[in-house]
């Protein structure tokens, strides 16, 4: 295992070097979207076209975007949805997001199967088998799914539990999304509406990931 860990370090060095990661992260997030894939991003989808994912989906190292919410940086996109959402007001808005966003989880780095979560100066890692997918209904009347895995490995102190939702219901690379982990069950995790910890390619900027949150 930390011979292919540092092999991964390796390779995601190169590929940021080379900004090859995830290049896709600039507006151009691979084949057009088909109209169920467009509807499905919104939440509305027929459970047919639910279909399996690998982890290969999440390849690449993510950043977590909770650090810019804490440094005012997040702040045009809460303006934006308080000018279409009248009823809450922008630091409100904040407040929800603060919430969600909330971890101490830095960067991930996903490569072969394997997840590196790094922590300040700790990092965790694990292969992770798919376990299935979730088809959850919010009370909204929205739907989503989550993208399960499991960590195997005794000795592991990574999430043994994992679960993946970004707005994506079949094979396609992502471009972001929202992570849910944790040691109990899968059915705890499924349980957790309130924090969801989000990340973005690792190589773009703060005013790149406000332009892909405020086009989004």
């Amino acid at each position: 295992m930390a011979i292919r860990l540092e092999k991964l370090a390796v390779v995601l060095g190169m590929l940021l070097a080379s900004g090859q990661v995830l290049a896709h992260g600039h507006h151009s997030h691979g084949a057009p979207m088909t109209e169920i894939e467009q509807k499905a991003s919104e939440g509305v989808f027929d459970n047919s076209n639910v279909k399996d994912r690998a982890l290969t989906d999440w390849d690449g190292m993510w950043q977590s975007v909770y650090p810019y919410l804490q440094s005012g940086e997040l702040d045009p996109v809460f303006k934006q949805k308080a000018d279409k959402d009248k009823s809450k007001t922008a630091e409100e808005i904040k407040a929800y997001y603060r919430k969600g966003y909330a971890t101490n989880v830095d960067t991930i780095g996903i490569e072969n199967g394997v997840m590196e979560f790094h922590t300040g100066d700790k990092v965790t890692s694990c292969k992770y088998d798919y376990a299935g997918y979730k088809i959850l209904t919010y009370t909204s009347g929205k739907k989503g799914v989550r993208y399960l895995f499991e960590c195997k490995e005794a000795n592991s102190q990574a999430p043994k539990y994992v679960q993946f939702s970004d707005h994506i219901i079949a094979p396609r690379k992502s471009s972001h999304y929202h992570i849910f982990m944790g040691n109990t069950s899968q059915a705890a995790l499924l349980e957790e509406m309130d924090n969801w910890p989000t990340y973005y390619p690792y190589q773009l900027k703060a005013e790149a990931v406000i332009d892909e949150m405020l086009h989004h």
